[in-house]
């Protein structure tokens, strides 16, 4: 039986994504963790790795097109399957598939998984439900033992195969009585939370490794810099969280209209562009201390920093790339500025002018899956945002004739740390205000 793979659900509000690069060609034979495609979600691009092993049968999506999430992208025969059958077979499945995502297959697995140094928590975070729902009755095979189908997430089934645990006697407690991941830990009687079984558990009895690893140049300068930063900047901390529904819903419509153009906005493009303008209104944000006098340089020019984590190969650590005169630029000169930085940083690094005279820093780690956290202020900055991913909540709102109502949207938390000497409590809440403005109201962003 041939193996469809889907497009996985990388980000949070991830809804397309595409294929840079396939590391595969029909015909290829693939192994259960072998590197099939590089995919480039709103956030990051990531490896896609086979759950399979198998022949690769078609690639039903080119390099440079975008696919739905739970679309189909490529199928695999079986060993000891015709090939040219198993593409022939998939094909009008795979049809379907592709013009709407998530819920149209009836019969595909997700045989797929990201590289483990991508998203381990991608697959096990608490999304994973609202993953599940949106493609609720999106995969089934299997009876019950009355004859029905049995329904169940990839994930959920994945972990009954190799615990062998039989699916058609589970009672599921997702969406519709669907099979989610707790139901077969549950069936398994793991201890574990629900974190667990999808980690690679070290050997029983395996201990690590005891060793003094010497500094790299970058991580000696990170180590250096924010030890500074943070025994000498009285930094304080300022929350606020910011619905995002409507920018979704701009940035849905636009990369639409620009698709054609190869242009693909993100969430942080937008709220680059969201800081840059705010610093208008609010001036103290965008400016550094100055120990002789002492005194306070207020900037003339708006430069946001946007911090890069580096890869493994690349010796990791964190740069942050400086996007000058961020305040006059457009969405699309924003957005196609931070990939090439982003690329380049992570592929040859960045000249010392690309990582110089920010102004102001974001530092965005809602692509791994962070809801909140806090960020240490970036020499000379007087402030750094600290970002993390949108998530969907329940909202109480109000419809024309005054009456509550309960409705879902994705809202997203900023937590901006500031130096104390230069922008106090109120200053800090009115700049994020006009952030949340900005983000909730995001036409104002085209102008």
């Amino acid at each position: 039986m041939s193996i469809e793979i889907t497009m996985p659900r990388l980000s949070d509000t991830m809804e397309r994504g595409t294929i840079i690069k396939w590391h595969v060609k029909e015909g290829d034979a693939v192994t259960s963790g072998s590197v099939i495609a590089d995919i480039e979600t709103d956030k990051a691009t990531m490896e896609l790795e086979s759950f399979d092993d198998g022949t690769v049968a078609r690639l039903a999506v080119a390099e440079g097109e975008a696919a739905a999430v739970g679309s189909v992208i490529a199928v695999l025969a079986e060993k000891g399957e015709d090939v040219a059958k198993a593409a022939g077979s998939a094909k009008k499945e795979s049809m379907s598939a592709q013009g709407g995502g998530a819920k149209e297959s009836s019969s595909s697995s997700t045989a797929t998984k990201l590289a483990p140094n991508d998203k381990p928590t991608a697959k096990e975070s608490p999304k994973e439900n609202k993953k599940e729902a949106a493609s609720a009755g999106a995969s089934s095979n299997g009876n019950h033992s009355d004859g029905g189908r049995v329904f169940a997430s990839p994930l959920a089934r994945k972990i009954a195969a190799d615990e062998g645990v039989d699916l058609s006697r589970l009672k599921g407690s997702g969406p519709s009585g669907r099979i989610v991941r707790k139901d077969v830990e549950s069936a398994i009687g793991s201890s574990a939370s629900g974190r667990g079984a999808g980690l690679t558990m070290p050997a029983a009895g395996a201990s690590l490794e005891s060793k003094t690893v010497a500094l790299s140049n970058m991580r000696a300068t990170i180590a250096k810099r924010l030890v500074e930063s943070k025994t000498t900047i009285p930094h304080y901390q300022v929350t606020v969280s910011a619905r995002l529904d409507a920018l979704l819903s701009l940035r849905e419509q636009l990369n639409e209209q620009l698709e054609s153009q190869g242009v693909k906005l993100s969430v942080n493009d937008f709220l680059v562009r969201a800081c840059a303008l705010a610093m208008h209104e609010h001036p103290y944000v965008n400016s550094s201390w100055v120990e002789k006098g002492p005194a306070i340089a207020l900037h003339g020019r708006v430069n946001v920093g946007v911090a890069i984590a580096l890869p493994e190969e690349r010796g990791g650590g964190l740069v942050v790339a400086t996007l000058r005169d961020a305040d006059r630029m457009g969405l699309r000169q924003i957005s196609a500025e931070t990939k090439r930085l982003a690329k380049k940083a992570r592929e040859k690094g960045l000249t010392i002018e690309e990582m110089s005279d920010s102004t102001f820093t974001i530092s965005n780690l809602g692509m791994f899956g962070v809801d909140h956290f806090t960020a240490i202020i970036n020499p000379p900055n007087a402030a750094i945002l600290a970002v993390g991913q949108a998530i969907e909540r329940p909202f109480v709102q109000y419809d024309e004739d005054g009456e509550a109502e309960l409705v879902v949207g994705h809202e997203m938390s900023m937590t901006m740390s500031s130096d104390h000497r230069i922008v106090d409590g109120a200053m800090a809440a009115g700049y994020l205000g006009t952030v949340k403005g900005y983000l909730e109201n995001p036409a104002a962003l085209l102008v």
